[in-house]
């Protein structure tokens, strides 16, 4: 933990949600809404395709906290905001990188975002873990 200081990168996530992931996030958060699991509907609201929750980016961003940091211990994230910036889409690469913030003692603050292509689907996440 002493070795941790402002500026240390942590290690990237990489992750490609395949067509399909959608569709089951919808049965795990209940969240069924058309753009979300229908490709003719959204593209019929102006959208490229069906996009990905929020909430599944914003858990990307959550576990590249805890797997760059706490070895994959979710119980050391003790707090997480994010803005979301842009829609994510099926069968492209998320990209989460982060920046050690701050270390006191235990408690680590890092800067995240996760981009796919060139947007930023979050942007300005901060995660506050104890180590």
């Amino acid at each position: 933990m002493s070795d941790l200081k402002p500026g240390d990168a942590i290690p990237e996530l990489r992750v490609t949600p395949d067509k399909y992931l959608p569709h089951r996030y919808a049965g795990a958060s209940g969240d069924y809404n058309p753009i979300h699991v229908d490709p003719d509907f959204a593209k019929s609201v102006g959208l490229p395709s069906n996009i990905l929750h929020g909430l599944y980016s914003m858990g990307l961003v959550a576990k590249a906290a805890a797997v760059g940091l706490a070895g994959g211990d979710p119980r050391a994230l003790k707090k997480l905001t994010v803005q979301f910036r842009g829609m994510g889409l099926p069968e492209q690469e998320v990209v989460v990188t982060g920046e050690v913030k701050e270390v006191d003692g235990n408690h680590v603050t890092v800067d995240l975002e996760a981009v796919q292509g060139e947007t930023r689907i979050i942007r300005n996440a901060v995660a506050e873990l104890e180590l």
